[in-house]
């Protein structure tokens, strides 16, 4: 049998026939297709592109939210031995353009709620010649786009036709390859013009088969899926690995847009009850700061009991590996057993009555996050991969974990730790994070150059993340390489950490990014949460912009007496000051990427001028341009 991702839905449609795969809510409610009806209607519409003239190697681009007739749409493409490009629904209408045209695709299916941008621009893809597959119903935007192809009438014509091309796309499918490229997902490009990343069916398979086993993820399991289907954990995790378990995918409702869909996921996540969430630190974070904010809100006995709870809780849990002694036993445990019998099960009942854990990704998840969920009964299973190698390395298990690590290797995963010259250091030492193994890629897409300088002649990928193997085999991710500070005496140091540390030890701070460059010391740029610092204002009678600077100075090196971080961290690398700026990071103005991630390098350039003045004496003594801001906050 070849280890393709069309044999695990074929052995998904015969293992678990009848059983739920994915569902979209609907006006009449949640609208669910088995493993078996995805096989057939994926059928359906394969022999309809191969009808539209579709080839082997043709690029067929898909951009949508997440629904199930992506996941149709996707496994059709691979029937008929094309290859899929996921587009993001973030993308600007001139990323877009890029990616097609550098992809060489030749249909782009697309959704409702992203039509928009692509008629943006019409006429270069009309001059490329490229096709519009519309999954919605027919409406106005026909007439915008000439010879728009419905993917209703598609799924109809493959279905009457299908004896006519049955043998045609049954011979396709027995000669798809193990080799054969499955996507090409493109970087988001913070450094230049993206990367087209191409995953084969082997590394799919392999790297889908290694999570399940190594996770023990048992079958039959739900999941809301949060995350878009572009993002190659979501794609993994939530498209193919539920064919090996039989998990239910549900879709968040996205019907009225996207932003439609972030305010429908309380509800939907209340109406579908899933067991476990796919997840990044971005939504971590901001369901973290809901919950507090509502505790805020009660206030009372129900707050004091939440605050000692937790606190006391995150001290009797540690890490999460060490036992508890019992010095913690007796004196923490207490506090915790009584927040755990009053108030955290109500806490749960926001995330449904299944919720048992959360699978991180995307990004490093900071420890007092995984800290935070661990004490209110919902662990976040923190993991550590990139879109080059399939995209998950390591994980942390729901029986064997540490928080602040990303957990251990997966077992078809050979991990290794070098320095620059190449050579593998011991246990504890940082440096380079290479792996090898069937999940690395096949390779950037028209793009040796790129590919030679990540993966080397034996096959061993360098992920360009720092970090190290502690003494208990868990895989500790300290930053990326590019994004280290380098001291005055030429010391280098990764920022992630501590930048963390003050966004999630403060109540003000939304964001923060550290800035070293062979300077003196170490300054920072910081956003704030306006929504708070008014409220604090309001409520402490605060009428002085320097004041509140105090209050936010106060709050920004409270990582320092916090238990998880004291005394972490070199004194050189804490920021000596730092700059408040006018307005957050947001893919709006291009400070963060698609997959929520800051994008360093725009930050400093765009704030040049205010870093420049922060190393200087005088800027360094001077509170002035923060005063300013928090004073036209508080107008």
């Amino acid at each position: 049998m070849k280890r393709t991702v069309l044999e695990m839905l074929s052995a998904a449609a015969v293992n678990y026939k009848d059983n739920i795969y994915v569902s979209d809510k609907t006006d009449e409610g949640w609208t669910s297709l088995s493993f078996s009806r995805v096989e057939e209607l994926s059928s359906f519409l394969a022999a309809a592109l191969i009808n539209q003239g579709v080839e082997k190697d043709d690029k067929i681009a898909i951009m949508s939210e997440g629904r199930s007739s992506w996941i149709i749409s996707e496994y059709a493409v691979l029937k008929t031995r094309a290859v899929c490009v996921p587009l993001s629904v973030k993308l600007q209408p001139s990323e877009i353009a890029f990616r097609i045209e550098h992809s060489e695709t030749k249909y782009v299916i697309v959704s409702k709620n992203c039509i928009s941008r692509i008629l943006e621009i019409k006429e270069q893809l009309s001059a490329l010649g490229v096709k519009i597959i519309y999954l919605d119903e027919k409406n106005s935007d026909e007439r915008l786009f000439p010879n728009v192809l419905y993917y209703e009438d598609l799924l109809k014509k493959g279905e009457e036709n299908f004896l006519a091309t049955r043998l045609e796309l049954i011979q396709r499918i027995s000669e798809v390859e193990e080799n054969d490229s499955v996507t090409i997902s493109y970087t988001s490009g913070t450094t230049g013009n993206p990367k087209g990343i191409m995953l084969t069916h082997l590394n799919y398979w392999s790297n889908s088969h290694d999570a399940v086993q190594y996770f023990r993820l048992e079958e039959n399991l739900s999941t809301l899926v949060i995350l878009p289907l572009d993002h190659a954990f979501a794609h993994t995790i939530g498209f193919f690995c539920a064919t090996l378990c039989s998990i239910k995918l549900y879709f968040t409702d996205s019907r009225g847009g996207m932003r439609n869909q972030l305010k429908n996921i309380p509800l939907n996540i209340k109406e579908t009850n899933p067991d476990f969430l796919l997840t990044v630190p971005a939504i971590t974070g901001n369901f973290i700061k809901k919950i507090k904010d509502g505790i805020a809100k009660k206030g009372g006995l129900a707050a004091w009991i939440f605050n000692k709870g937790l606190k006391n809780g995150i001290i009797y849990f540690d890490d999460g590996f060490k036992k508890p002694s019992v010095w913690k036993k007796f004196f923490h445990y207490p506090f915790y057993a009584l927040a755990e019998k009053i108030v955290f099960p109500e806490i749960r009942k926001t995330f449904g009555n299944n919720l048992k854990f959360f699978i991180g990704g995307g990004a490093m998840l900071d420890i007092k996050q995984q800290q935070f969920f661990n004490c209110i009964g919902i662990p976040v299973m923190q993991g550590y991969g990139l879109s080059e190698a399939s995209p998950v390395i390591s994980v942390n298990q729901r029986h064997r974990h540490k928080f602040g690590s990303s957990g251990g290797v997966l077992s078809g995963i050979d991990c290794k730790i070098l320095n620059s010259e190449g050579k593998e250091l011991p246990v504890g030492e940082k440096g380079y994070i290479t792996v090898k193994g069937l999940s690395v890629m096949k390779g950037y897409f028209k793009n040796e150059k790129a590919t030679s300088e990540v993966i080397s002649e034996d096959r061993r990928l360098n992920t360009g993340d720092l970090g190290y193997m502690d003494k208990d085999n868990f895989l500790v991710v300290t930053g990326r390489e590019k994004a280290v500070l380098i001291s005055a005496d030429g010391e280098k140091y990764s920022p992630e950490e501590i930048e963390d540390a003050v966004v999630n030890c403060s109540d003000f701070i939304l964001q923060c990014v550290l800035y070293n460059d062979h300077c003196k010391y170490t300054s920072a740029l910081i956003t704030l949460d306006n929504a708070r610092i008014k409220s604090y204002i309001s409520s402490h009678n605060i009428s002085s912009p320097k004041k509140m600077f105090e209050v936010i100075k106060k709050s920004f090196y409270a990582f320092q007496n916090d238990a998880s971080y004291k005394n972490k961290f070199p004194q050189q690398w804490i920021p000596s000051v730092f700059a408040i700026l006018p307005e957050i990071f947001t893919e709006q103005n291009k400070m963060v990427n698609s997959t929520m991630k800051v994008v360093r390098f725009k930050v400093l350039e765009v704030y040049k001028n205010r870093i420049e003045r922060m190393n200087t004496p005088e800027g360094k003594n001077s509170d002035e341009e923060n005063l300013q801001i928090l004073a036209d906050i508080m107008k």
